[in-house]
């Protein structure tokens, strides 16, 4: 059974920071593309950071690049979201999902080439 989990989210004062994780089972988390996308309350989700297959690559939006950090544990089959700066926007359900592309690097624009998703976890940041 395909499962991932999503854990460390949080309430955060603004210019703090938070390490969100995503642990997956039932598949092989190193031929997938992870990435972690949000949603805030009245807004569509959008991707934050994602990475390639066998960590060969990552991306960030150009609102989280240089203030998020995303990267693997293959020995946990994990995927962290290190959040630093946070600010008031960064606000909203933070989802970590998987795509089973053996050659294509993972991308942020289209979620439905993502096949799993997680529950997700709320962040919170206060101003």
């Amino acid at each position: 059974q395909v499962q991932l989990v999503e854990s460390g989210g949080g309430l955060v004062q603004s210019g703090g920071s938070l390490r969100l994780s995503c642990t997956a089972s039932g598949f092989s988390f190193e031929d997938y593309n992870i990435g972690w996308f949000r949603q805030a309350p009245g807004k569509e989700r959008e991707g934050v950071a994602c990475s390639t297959s066998r960590d060969r690559d990552t991306m960030y939006t150009e609102g989280t690049m240089g203030r998020f950090t995303i990267y693997r544990d293959s020995a946990k089959s994990t995927v962290y979201l290190q959040m630093n700066s946070l600010h008031p926007s960064d606000t909203g359900v933070y989802y970590c999902a998987a795509d089973q592309a053996v050659v294509r690097l993972c991308g942020l624009g289209d979620t439905s080439q993502y096949e799993y998703w997680g529950q997700g976890t709320q962040v919170t940041v206060s101003s």
